[in-house]
Parts: structure tokens; sequence; C-alpha cells
């Protein structure tokens, strides 16, 4: 596999309920996108402690309607690299995500209604180990546009990182995206209520 950005014509992106749940499982992998099985704003408290990795994997599974392309809804999408699966980005409703309504990044700064289910979330990016630093998660971001915006949503929101040059940033901090991503989908920041975080939005009129 050559270096540099993967082109459209490689990559496909379909709702995580027509792929496969071994899809699925082989881009999460073993490490820390596997042990977490995107359940971080699932799960209220501090999910190592208050659930096993068993239920959180069986959660996902459940959530992702896997291997069910007749199911009504699904919790993100699922991208292939020439047929390879590759790379995950969570994407629903806001309101199916409760631990957000904790968190103070998405919050900080606005007057929102925390129940308002036409304003969608993208929460999570896992990248396959070998399909890492090629932009996919470019894609996965743009994709999320037209996957919520067809399915009703009013508007889309993400709660990225902001990058700087030169400074190392861990795979597992980044799994909320960088602000340079969700810019090129499409997105507007619409507050920075911490030093490394901001919150973009799109709205569909």
């Amino acid at each position: 596999m050559t270096d540099g950005p993967f082109p459209a014509e490689k990559v496909t992106i379909v709702p995580a309920n027509e792929a496969s749940w071994r899809d699925l499982a082989a881009i999460f992998g073993t490490s820390d996108p596997g042990r977490c099985a995107c359940q971080r704003y699932k799960i209220m408290g501090w999910i190592w402690t208050v659930s096993t990795q068993e239920e959180r994997t069986a959660r996902l599974r459940a959530q992702t309607a896997c291997d069910d392309p007749d199911a009504v809804t699904t919790s993100g999408l699922v991208a292939y690299v020439d047929g390879e699966p590759a790379g995950w980005v969570a994407v629903e409703p806001r309101t199916a995500y409760p631990k957000l309504r904790t968190s103070r990044v998405p919050w900080t700064g606005r007057d929102e209604d925390r129940n308002d289910t036409g304003v969608w979330a993208v929460t999570c990016f896992v990248v396959r180990t070998g399909y890492r630093g090629r932009g996919l998660t470019y894609h996965l971001a743009r994709a999320t546009v037209d996957f919520a915006r067809e399915r009703g949503a009013r508007a889309l929101e993400a709660y990225p990182m902001l990058t700087q040059p030169g400074k190392v940033i861990t795979w597992g901090e980044l799994h909320v995206g960088a602000r340079q991503v969700f810019e090129d989908a499409g997105f507007t920041q619409v507050t920075h209520p911490t030093i490394r975080r901001v919150v973009m939005r799109i709205e569909f009129g």
C-alpha cells in the first residue's frame, strides 16, 4: 500500500448495519478502540468499572445492527478501502449519548436543549491499524453529513480537538477527530469551551 491520502474512488462508506460484524470487529481490533467499543458516551460513570468488556462489545453489536441491512437504526458508518474494512465513525442523534449530557464541552457558552432529538452528533472515529494517517477520517466526516441529513437531522455537531504542529497527540485522544477534518466537511466552529476542544456544527436548514 503506497503512502498518501486515499482517493475517493478507493473508499466506500456504508451504514454499519450494512456491514458485517466481522468487518467492524477487525476495525476496532483489541487495543483501546476495541476495549472501549465506542461506549464512552453511552455508559454513565467510568466505563471501565461499571461495565465489562463483554457487555461493551455486546452493546456495540446491538447498537450497530451489523449484518442486518433492514434495520431501522444504526449507530455509525463503516469505511472500506479497496474492499477491506478500514474505518468507523459514530454518528447518531445527540440524545443517544447519555454521557454527553454531563460533559461540559457540548454545552459551555450555549443555551441548547439537551433533549432536542433533531440535533445529531459525531463522537468517535476509529481507523484500523495499517490505514491511519492517510485521510480516512476526512472521508468519514463528509459521509456523516448526508447520513444525518437523510435521516431527518436538523443539525449535526462534533466536538473535535485542536491539533498543533510539532505537538504529539496520541491516537486515543484524537478519537473525537481534529477540527480541520470537520472544517473540510463543511462544519463551522460555534464555541471553544476548552483549550484543546471546540464545538463544530452544520445546519441543515
